[in-house]
């Protein structure tokens, strides 16, 4: 199973073991799993009391709508992310499903500051380009230096090889011509 379904998988057991504390917290049918996440995290929606086959769970907290989709129990479930840049606070997260509107919120809560000292095991996203072809043009981009042209030594180069081919095809087609002049 790869992370995100298993981290789906887990949430949507949460949510069905503690469903109805979960929907009471939130104030109507649509769960969020964490409640209370920090900004740029991952989370899981579910909704209960939508016949649908899918719909879209809509926030100001997260970075894009949520599609959410068929779960093993009675409900659509899907996942999101939490945007990077949002302020603490509770935000209603809105679930338009045949015709009628479910409601839940969600708590964004401020990331904890690291210890004195303390290095983060994991950067939240790259922080580096990936070595993945373009025989590592990928770093001379990163650098933010942008190369335009062939350089003096590649020039000098080019002419001395062209120069070489036009006199290799003039030198042939004298020859041809001499040829062609004796045997008339």
């Amino acid at each position: 199973m790869g992370k995100r379904r298993l981290a789906l998988c887990a949430g949507v057991l949460t949510v069905t073991a503690f469903g109805p504390a979960a929907c009471a917290a939130d104030g109507g049918d649509v769960s969020v799993v964490p409640a209370a996440p920090v900004p740029g995290a991952d989370i899981a929606l579910r909704v209960t009391g939508c016949d649908a086959r899918e719909a879209v769970a809509q926030s100001p907290a997260l970075v894009s709508d949520a599609r959410l989709t068929p779960d093993d129990g009675d409900g659509l479930a899907g996942d999101g992310r939490v945007r990077s840049t949002v302020t603490a606070g509770t935000y209603t997260v809105t679930v338009a499903c045949d015709g009628t509107e479910h409601k839940g919120t969600v708590e964004v809560v401020r990331k904890q500051a690291p210890a004195a000292g303390a290095e983060p095991s994991a950067h939240p996203s790259p922080v580096a380009p990936v070595n993945a072809g373009g025989g590592g043009a990928a770093r001379v981009f990163a650098d933010g230096r942008e190369r335009h042209g062939p350089g003096a030594a590649q020039t000098v180069v080019a002419l001395a090889l062209a120069g070489t081919a036009a006199l290799t095809v003039h030198r042939a087609a004298r020859r041809q011509a001499r040829r062609g002049r004796g045997t008339g």
